[in-house]
């Protein structure tokens, strides 16, 4: 892959742009030698105004997503690529987030550019559970982690029964909510549907991926490999 290809699949301009800039000299090795369009030395070796580029595909992050973004780039209003590096939004292929959370919806939000990666976590048959917080408008009145977690709860105009959920009472108006899988405004509705309403919720993990205390609300960071590891190991997380 030559070096104009590479900068523009990572989102730094398209092939003509990155071709001025290289050649305007903001693209150098570590050692400050400036690079042609033909030079390609190891990846990590590679400046781009001074510094090193963005890893390449495949790419994970997490996202502390807060309240009032979309998961839509085609949104008119404030939208989570406007929480990340601008260039990310150019990447090929192209980032974006396992599994949406909704407008109102806050907590940790997966993004790659890894689809088999994206498919494999958010598919139900992959184990890797969804956990959420839920603070809500009323009493819970003690009958809803059984009609959660029956298998046979149906959502208005769905005609396929949710998987089984389960619910675990955090306070009189407090719960959280583990999920199989992640239909549309699902845990909003699965109360809606038990005669409660959502005050607030927030997406706490994904599988054993707990939503790091350190990661403030709007920030962004690369997992490590052992975060990726705990997505799939459930058991850390419940």
């Amino acid at each position: 892959m030559k070096l104009v290809k590479l900068l523009a699949n990572l989102g730094y301009g398209s092939r003509k742009e990155v071709q001025r800039l290289i050649r305007a000299g903001a693209v150098t090795d570590d050692a400050g030698r400036r690079l042609g369009e033909k030079d390609l030395p190891p990846h990590a070796a590679i400046r781009f105004r001074g510094e090193p580029l963005d890893v390449p595909s495949p790419l994970l992050i997490m996202l502390h997503k807060p309240c009032d973004y979309t998961c839509s780039a085609d949104d008119p209003g404030a939208v989570i690529y406007d929480l990340l590096p601008e260039r990310f939004a150019l990447r090929n292929p192209a980032l974006s987030p396992v599994g949406r959370l909704d407008k109102d919806t806050s907590g940790l939000l997966l993004m790659t550019d890894d689809g088999q990666l994206l498919h494999r976590i958010i598919h139900p048959k992959s184990g890797c559970l969804k956990v959420y917080h839920a603070v809500l408008d009323r009493p819970l009145e003690g009958h809803e982690a059984e009609l959660f977690g029956s298998g046979e709860m149906m959502l208005r105009s769905e005609g396929k029964p949710l998987l089984p959920a389960k619910l675990e009472v955090l306070g009189e108006k407090e719960a959280r909510v583990i999920l199989h899988e992640g239909r549309y405004h699902q845990v909003r509705r699965m109360f809606a549907a038990a005669g409660n309403h959502v005050l607030d919720l927030r997406r706490v993990a994904i599988g054993g991926l707990a939503l790091p205390d350190d990661l403030a609300e709007g920030e962004w960071r690369h997992l490590t490999a052992a975060e990726r590891d705990a997505v799939f190991n459930t058991g850390k997380s419940i």
